[in-house]
């Protein structure tokens, strides 16, 4: 069977990485192939690296506040890539208040700050969409 691909982005001049890199490994425990970008990507960045990579998860680490502008920027990059059949997951430091927007942007999820690992991979493997 093949792995889930995901790419795990850091958009912007956030500096906080740290959360990302954890979930990058514990998504790898879990048996997923995972591709980390590094910092300060831009929206064009990450839609390449996903369409080069050829990945079934977009997923996006945000403490910037900067969530709501990303989400919107990046969603209708992906859909000009003919991407918008991948899940795309933001996590981070994101308001409750904020996630009905991001879903309506096309986000597919939303993990705030203090989201167990196991429920983020148990997400993906229940809703990626597998062309076996």
């Amino acid at each position: 069977m093949k792995k889930i691909r995901v790419l795990i982005a850091k958009p912007g001049l956030d500096g906080h990485d740290r959360g990302a890199k954890v979930v990058a490994q514990a998504l790898r425990a879990a048996g997923m192939e995972v591709i980390y970008t590094g910092l300060h990507q831009s929206v064009d960045q990450i839609a390449q690296t996903a369409l080069q990579e050829d990945v079934d998860v977009v997923g996006v680490s945000i403490y910037s506040g900067a969530h709501l502008y990303f989400g919107e920027k990046l969603m209708a990059k992906l859909r000009e890539e003919k991407l918008e059949d991948r899940l795309v997951i933001f996590g981070g430091n994101i308001p409750n208040r904020d996630i009905l927007a991001l879903k309506e942007f096309g986000v597919t999820e939303v993990f705030p700050t203090g989201a167990k690992f196991e429920d983020i991979a148990k997400y993906i493997e229940d809703n990626v969409k597998r062309g076996e």
